[in-house]
């Protein structure tokens, strides 16, 4: 390593953001992640051990993924090499894994190839590293906050072993931040620092889970302090100043990851719970993530037929009516319509019976495709229809009490299949009484045909 390396990581342990300055330095110091990293679990045992094979670590930013890496680095016995994908390309990941291979041949070093946002390699890297990892040339380490069945090849993915990172829980985010507060070589215990409890709390529950957010923040909020002057004997953090420096909730949302699926998942499910409550807060969550609100619309419309259908005929309405305001008036006003929608799709009665109906009827086509029209059915309003047949025997429904007559609709092979099984709930409680009666009332006529004859 040359003098210009080591002076700039010297750098970084003194004068380095807060958050890169108090990393967990082993896993006595490791925060959170209990259900892969507790007493006893294997990760945690192949780590102490130094018997590590490749992983993969998934999950979102602030919960200890490189910090756990470079724990690895100052534990294993092995080379470790650390590369972000965002900068290596094909040619250096070769050239590095050719370092590797004469490492372990010569010398009997097993290299360790820690990769950052694995997710931006392109196929051609990814496959670049497979036979390496195969091999054993490297032992695979990323780290990525997509999900990883996205965007990593399969081959890959089969050749590491997955860990899900969960969000640092509050807690876990106080604990770092008074950690911080009292370190006086890597903190901030130097300093003549003194933060509210209230402040603290603050800061680990609007984090979100990310503890690289939490200290930032209380990073900002010790030098407003300092650079305003106000500071005399004690610098105070209170509660105003560390709204002021984080502003805002960190919102842990992507328009086009995994957090935008699973939060308009937890929208559709809230609304088919029958929980207007929490479908608005899901709803919001998703305004506030800066979500498409026609997205949202959309979602609605489907929800309308698939979680409600007939039950309540005027949830799809509803929403089609949201869905053409947030056109007609944009937003924030449409946050308005949209709100109306999910309230009464919530609370309205449920009925999924119109979207079983349809997945049975067409498994029906898939079974029976070329199932002919019935001579009765066909249509007569083209030349040589009726001399072929065509409409002989139709009965026309206008022409019978109650505007109804029992006749044969579907193909002969289907005849009496019920697709449609209307529920008890709301006005398809009505539904299902009047097929039920128009059915009595068919067989009923043909009992009585048959006594006829």
């Amino acid at each position: 390593m040359d003098l210009v390396t080591l002076g700039w990581e010297e750098k970084i342990r003194k004068e380095g953001p807060l958050a890169q300055r108090m990393r967990p330095r082993n896993l006595g110091e490791f925060v959170g992640q209990e259900g892969i990293l507790g007493e006893g679990k294997p990760l945690r045992r192949l780590i102490a051990g130094d018997r590590l094979i490749s992983l993969l670590f998934f999950g979102p930013p602030g919960t200890g993924k490189t910090t756990l890496a470079q724990i690895i680095a100052a534990g294993t016995a092995s080379a470790f090499v650390q590369l972000n994908a965002v900068a290596a390309g094909v040619k250096e990941l070769r050239e590095l894994i050719g370092e590797a291979r004469e490492r372990w041949s010569l010398r009997g070093k097993r290299t360790i190839l820690f990769i950052d946002e694995i997710h931006r390699f392109n196929k051609a890297q990814q496959d670049a590293l497979l036979a390496a990892v195969e091999q054993g040339t490297v032992i695979f380490i990323g780290a990525t906050t997509e999900n990883p069945f996205f965007y990593l090849t399969g081959p890959l993915l089969s050749r590491t072993r997955l860990f899900v990172f969960e969000p640092l829980s509050a807690g876990n985010v106080l604990e770092l931040l008074r950690r911080a507060l009292a370190d006086p070589e890597r903190g901030l215990g130097s300093l003549p620092v003194e933060a509210a409890p209230e402040a603290l709390r603050y800061l680990a529950d609007r984090a979100n889970g990310d503890a690289r957010a939490a200290l930032n923040a209380l990073e900002l909020a010790v030098a407003s302090i300092l650079v305003s002057g106000e500071a005399a004997d004690k610098i105070v953090v209170t509660l105003e100043i560390a709204g002021e420096a984080l502003q805002s909730r960190v919102m842990a949302y992507d328009r086009d990851g995994d957090n935008h699926y699973d939060i308009a998942s937890a929208l559709i499910k809230s609304i088919r719970g029958s929980d207007p409550d929490a479908a608005l807060y899901w709803m919001a969550r998703m305004i506030k993530g800066g979500e498409d609100p026609l997205f949202i619309a959309r979602r609605l419309v489907i929800s309308a037929a698939e979680d409600i259908g007939n039950a309540d005929p005027r949830a799809l309405q509803v929403a089609v009516a949201a869905a053409q305001a947030v056109q007609m008036i944009g937003m924030p006003e449409g946050r308005i319509p949209l709100a109306q929608a999910v309230t009464y799709l919530a609370a309205a009665p449920k009925s999924n019976a119109s979207y079983l109906a349809v997945d049975e009827a067409l498994q029906a086509v898939e079974a029976n495709y070329n199932e002919g029209v019935p001579a009765h059915l066909r249509g007569t309003g083209y030349r040589g229809a009726a001399r072929l047949g065509h409409g002989r025997g139709y009965r026309y429904p206008h022409d019978f009490p109650g505007h109804y007559v029992a006749q044969a609709y579907l193909p002969p092979v289907l005849a009496g299949k019920r697709f449609y099984r209307p529920g008890g709930q709301g006005f398809e409680k009505q539904i299902m009484e009047r097929l039920d009666r128009l059915r009595q009332s068919g067989m009923a006529a043909d009992g009585e045909a048959e006594d006829h004859e």
